[in-house]
């Protein structure tokens, strides 16, 4: 069977299958084996996914990412979120429009602990969303800007992503990811930031209360312990006193220490259940870890990545155009693809295409997170979209033209990362990575 069957087969099974409802990590395995049933004899086809799966699962860098979501959780739940507000008012609540300045930071700080976009929109969306609207800002406005905010938490470290594309990327230094994160989840927060002060000027969003000194500095060290996780995650490793994947172990110490000693917001009878969430969230990721990189494996097999890679390099010479085009490519990937398998299946695709144009795996790491970060607030499968649609007691309808101009900041920030390197490589190799 040629490659062109086979692509066919496999792009038309897995893109029916979702359209049938059929739960990502399922068609991505479904359509696997498909493929694998019309390229390689029938016998061997399931038992050959089976191990690729297992493969793709057996890395000691994974361990990272049940900790981190044990430590996001805990965070979570922690009463850590209302804290990070309450100091974000003290930095910028005072600006017109100021709570949805606060918005942003609280997202990003949250993000920086928790590692995932979900978790922030939950956590920060479930507090701020009603005062917001309490406060005369515009409901489906506030539910736009905790969506699309929520996503730096995935460029600013720990991230599981990274973790991931690590993997995927044939082991680009996690340490070095996570290093990279940091100004460019800074430049999205930035330019969310501008995008809502536009929004505060046409739709004259109240001024916020500005606190007294005393008021303003109990909030500040009351919100230290929390901002302290990401000194200690991240410093450690920095300083080489342990990797990411112990890094991982300490946060959840640290997390279960700060809830339950310092805040005493989580009872000892509350973890069972959140360890069993934890378990399930795992379970979901590394199932899809295990599809998408058996999904990876026939690509690779039927040399389908050198095939795009060999066309994209003969259609143009032009860097400029090449990276557009897979910026272009990887915006549609991600409203129809959740992130993770979209990491997985298409960094082996395109990695090797930017490798010739001179760009170093670091840097396209960050730009594909950046990008299919857009992805999570699009449909029709963006998963943090339905989530903030929820928590808001809205619509996609309503929220739709207040997202529209976040996607432009978004795509700025994106184009900004793509075309200065500078960016995503200052502070690697300012700490000699």
């Amino acid at each position: 069977m040629d490659m062109d069957l086979s692509t066919v087969v496999l792009a038309a099974s897995f893109f029916i299958l979702l359209a049938l409802g059929i739960p990502i990590a399922i068609s991505i395995g479904i359509s696997t084996i498909l493929t694998m049933l019309f390229t390689i004899a029938p016998g061997p086809a399931v038992t050959t996914v089976a191990q690729r799966m297992a493969g793709g699962i057996n890395s000691f860098a994974l361990l990272a990412i049940p900790f981190f979501i044990l430590s996001g959780l805990l965070m979570g739940r922690g009463g850590i979120a209302r804290r990070l507000i309450a100091f974000a008012k003290v930095l910028v609540g005072m600006l017109p429009g100021g709570l949805a300045y606060v918005n942003v930071l609280a997202c990003m700080f949250f993000g920086a602990i928790s590692g995932s976009a979900a978790a922030a929109t939950s956590a920060i969306g479930g507090f701020m969303i009603p005062v917001m609207k309490d406060e005369g800002y515009d409901n489906d406005f506030s539910t736009a800007i905790t969506m699309c905010a929520s996503t730096t938490g995935l460029l600013i470290p720990p991230s599981n992503v990274m973790i991931v594309y690590s993997l995927a990327s044939g082991g680009v230094s996690i340490a070095a990811l996570f290093i990279a994160g940091y100004l460019p989840g800074i430049l999205l927060g930035i330019c969310l930031m501008i995008a809502s002060a536009v929004f505060a000027r046409i739709k004259k969003f109240p001024v916020g209360r500005r606190d007294g000194f005393k008021e303003s500095l109990r909030r500040f060290f009351d919100a230290i312990p929390s901002l302290l996780l990401i000194l200690i995650v991240i410093g450690g490793i920095i300083a080489g006193y342990f990797t990411a994947t112990e890094a991982s172990a300490i946060a959840v110490l640290y997390s279960l220490f700060l809830s339950h000693i310092i805040y005493r917001e989580v009872k000892w009878k509350e973890l069972p259940q959140i360890l069993l969430k934890t378990v399930e969230t795992t379970a979901i990721v590394m199932l899809l870890i295990g599809t998408s990189t058996a999904m990876s494996w026939i690509l690779s097999y039927q040399n389908i990545p050198q095939n795009i890679s060999a066309a994209l390099v003969g259609l143009t010479d032009s860097k400029f155009l090449i990276l557009l085009i897979i910026n272009a490519i990887l915006l549609v990937v991600g409203m129809f693809m959740d992130m993770t398998p979209a990491v997985l299946v298409f960094t082996p695709i395109f990695l090797p295409v930017v490798m010739k144009l001179g760009i170093s795996p670091l840097h396209f790491g960050i730009i594909m997170i950046l990008n299919l970060c857009i992805g999570l607030c699009t449909p029709p499968v963006g998963a943090v979209l339905f989530l903030g649609c929820g928590i808001g007691k809205t619509t996609i309808e309503k929220v739709l033209p207040y997202l529209l101009p976040m996607f432009l900041a978004m795509t700025v920030s994106l184009l900004l990362v793509t075309y200065i390197p500078w960016i995503s490589e200052a502070l690697p190799k300012a700490f000699g990575y």
